[in-house]
């Protein structure tokens, strides 16, 4: 097996250098690394090119995870790939876990991700148990650890970078309906040391509904049941934000602006999804994916051709 760990980064600086020394330490020297940084505006350019354990750095404009993971994809040389959030370091075990995993024939493997934030907010991936939409078995993953064989990224087409969150989560969609299969291993470990005061960042509604409404309308079309699906999270949403205003954590106009977004971002996210459905018919169903553009990069710094 050879290995490309793709590591997206944007202004984390601090949480990168030990992510970057866990994959040292843990990992076999022919273990390609790339790092996909930007915009960011804290000195990681410098910080990454002062190391030579990264073998690739790709400079992109965008604050996309998904384009991020895209350019990451096309540096990339490994026959298997793998995508670690910034802020993770791997356990020893990690490296070993994809190998077993891969060797078995595994198209896809993850594993536990331990602090930190989940990728999209909502309810946090339960790696044991598949849910069902529209009669398909879904398998979800956090696009903060897990490895894909190489195969299987080309006939995805990479992710859709439609999407500003969810991006792992219309994959896990995606993988599904192509008949893929998602292989969980519990010593493919990676955890966040950075302390935090369990505290969440705010939701961004928008982008969180217009994700969903996508994601959902795009691979199974506009059928009851997925209208129904975006609507009861909304409304059940909806339902926890009255009783913050009720406990005095929010503001009725807080409440009354947050549901027009969610609102005017899940009908944009349907119609989108539909037209995106219209222009890929294929069962990747990704109209934005990675053999679509390859203007992803600003800059590259490549020490392989050294």
């Amino acid at each position: 097996m050879k290995l490309s760990v793709v590591v997206s980064t944007l202004n984390d600086r601090e949480q990168l250098l030990p992510c970057l020394d866990a994959l040292d330490a843990h990992v076999p020297a022919e273990t390609e690394v790339v790092v996909v940084n930007g915009p960011s505006s804290d000195g990681t350019t410098g910080a990454v090119m002062d190391r030579d354990d990264v073998d690739v750095l790709v400079e992109i404009s965008e604050r996309n995870p998904n384009v991020s993971r895209n350019a990451g994809i096309g540096a990339a040389s490994g026959d298997v790939v793998a995508f670690l959030g910034d802020e993770y370091v791997v356990e020893p075990a990690w490296y070993e876990a994809i190998s077993v995993a891969v060797a078995s024939g595994a198209d896809i493997v993850t594993g536990p991700v331990v602090g930190g934030l989940p990728e999209t907010p909502g309810p946090d991936v339960d790696p044991t148990e598949s849910k069902t939409v529209a009669g398909r078995a879904i398998t979800p993953f956090d696009g903060n650890n897990v490895a894909f064989d190489r195969s299987v990224l080309e006939e995805l087409d990479g992710f859709d970078e439609y999407l500003c969150a969810g991006g792992a989560r219309d994959c896990a969609h995606r993988v599904a309906g192509m008949g893929f299969d998602v292989t969980w291993s519990a010593e493919m470990a990676a955890r966040c040391e950075v302390e935090t005061d369990g505290g969440r960042p705010d939701t961004d509604w928008g982008d969180t509904y217009r994700s969903l409404a996508y994601r959902l309308a795009k691979n199974y079309g506009l059928r009851p049941s997925i209208v129904g699906r975006t609507a009861g999270s909304a409304v059940r949403d909806g339902y926890r934000s009255a009783r913050a205003v009720a406990s005095g954590e929010g503001t009725p106009t807080g409440w009354f602006g947050n549901g027009t977004t969610v609102f005017t971002s899940a009908v944009g996210g349907l119609k989108d999804g539909v037209r995106a459905r219209f222009d890929d018919r294929s069962d990747r169903r990704n109209p934005n994916g990675l053999s679509t553009r390859h203007d992803r990069a600003v800059q590259v710094y490549d020490r392989r051709d050294e």
